[in-house]
């Protein structure tokens, strides 16, 4: 038994067992851990704003998420839904077409789909079926390239329906400017305003009412499948840091132009030369006005030509499944062309349209800061 001495504390009382819970060892953390957002070297490589200096429509696939193989698989998902998809799918519309015209069903729906007989049904089908091609490339867009649809419209990025509405007055005096010399040269006004009147029947009214209501789909979805897609697709792929700055845009007018006429199957040099020479100008027009407006302006009022003169003088079936033309078409295409490149830069010089993106100001602050140009 100890004793206490003078000054010494008293014996201790035991301590307490368990410990207050205050006195408890804190928690551990939580697991796993609250999102707290990208660290800042992966926000800085992963800007909200796609494009960190002011970049040209061709290269605009270009962003902080871009991979060499990424256009090659937008390509492939393209063919394969313009081949085989969206034919698929609206196949259900030309049967249902068919149906309604009457006659035996097997016979038509196989004439309307390899296009051997163009009714109501094979030109809605047909039209509806270019036309899901914008649907198409906003897809690729989005999923592959993880860059909103939009930016296929313009830099803006939007249409820019006011210079999209006065691009179609101007196609219109293109167009008037084409039908005087075609007047002129030889064996153009056969089949032309000079020809013979057809009759007028019910076919004709509906497929002038489909006309009318689905060609601006029709030549839209080829807009942004050629001069879009595969322009931003083709650009982006050469735009690498050591190539001259002419290179990407070049390639990418010629091979997009070069695919858009082989994409319409046999045809003589003539043709062919008409039909890249279009592609030339519509691709040329996208890097100078920054958007597909102005291609696709004129690609509906070229259409609405075609399809009107074949309903009034001529036959839809031959204009759309046409392989042959003379040489005399290749004046034709220089005066179109010529008229409506000259108004349409003109057009776009006056309203001083943009043909590169233009950064959030802090972007491009932090970016190298190139300077804008302007249309």
């Amino acid at each position: 038994m100890s004793e206490n001495y003078p000054g010494q504390p008293g014996p201790q009382p035991p301590q307490q067992w368990p410990p207050p819970i205050q006195q408890w060892p804190a928690p551990q953390q939580q697991w796993p851990p609250p999102y707290a957002g990208p660290p800042a070297a992966a926000a800085r490589s992963f800007p909200r704003f796609p494009h960190a200096q002011p970049t040209p429509y061709h290269l605009m696939l270009r962003t902080w998420s871009y991979s060499w193989w990424k256009p090659i698989v937008g390509a492939l998902i393209l063919l394969v839904g313009a081949m085989l998809v969206a034919p698929l799918v609206l196949m259900p519309v030309l049967a249902a077409g068919v149906a309604v015209e009457g006659g035996p069903f097997l016979e038509k729906f196989e004439k309307a789909a390899t296009l051997q007989t163009v009714d109501p049904a094979a030109l809605l089908y047909l039209n509806l079926t270019l036309g899901a091609l914008v649907l198409i490339t906003w897809f690729i867009v989005r999923v592959i390239h993880q860059m909103r649809p939009r930016w296929l419209a313009s830099v803006m990025p939007k249409i820019r329906w006011r210079y999209l509405f006065a691009c179609l007055g101007l196609a219109v005096v293109a167009l008037i400017a084409q039908l005087l010399v075609g007047s002129v040269l030889p064996g153009q006004g056969q089949e032309g305003l000079g020809g013979k009147l057809n009759h007028f029947t019910g076919s004709t009214l509906a497929i002038g009412l489909i006309v009318l209501l689905t060609t601006p789909l029709q030549a839209a979805g080829e807009e942004y499948c050629f001069r879009g897609y595969l322009m931003q697709a083709i650009g982006s792929f050469w735009g690498f840091s050591s190539a001259p700055r002419w290179l990407p845009k070049w390639v990418a007018i010629v091979g997009t132009a070069l695919v858009f006429a082989a994409a319409h199957g046999a045809q003589n040099f003539p043709l062919f030369f008409d039909r890249f020479a279009f592609g030339l100008i519509a691709a040329w027009l996208v890097t100078y006005t920054g958007g597909l407006e102005a291609g696709i302006a004129l690609h509906i009022l070229n259409n609405f030509l075609a399809f009107g003169l074949a309903l009034a003088f001529g036959d839809l079936t031959s204009t759309l499944t046409v392989s042959h033309v003379g040489w005399w078409n290749i004046a034709l295409t220089v005066t179109q062309s010529g008229v409506y490149t000259a108004l349409a830069v003109l057009l776009a010089n006056k309203m001083g349209l943009r043909n590169t993106t233009r950064p959030p100001q802090d972007d491009v602050q932090t970016g190298t800061g190139a300077s804008v140009a302007t249309a």
